[in-house]
């Protein structure tokens, strides 16, 4: 699994950090998202679906190698 994020698109519900909280967190200065581990463990991979299906700008991406899955496809 990979994720990316599109800052620009995150309207900083803070939504993700609260799904998966190993995974994202929000800057101080704006709380835009902002990626701590770009490719987690199986362990987190539910919470991160689960972020991204949630995410309400669709700033999340998720692909597992092969074809994109989740809120936001490239």
């Amino acid at each position: 699994m990979k994720i990316t994020v599109n800052q620009d698109r995150c309207c900083s519900s803070g939504l993700c950090v609260l799904a998966a909280p190993k995974v994202f967190d929000q800057r101080d200065e704006d709380g835009v998202v902002v990626v701590l581990d770009p490719s987690p463990p199986p362990s987190e991979h539910r919470d991160v679906l689960e972020a991204a299906t949630g995410c309400p700008t669709d700033a999340i991406t998720v692909t597992d190698g092969q074809a994109p899955t989740g809120a936001r496809q490239p």
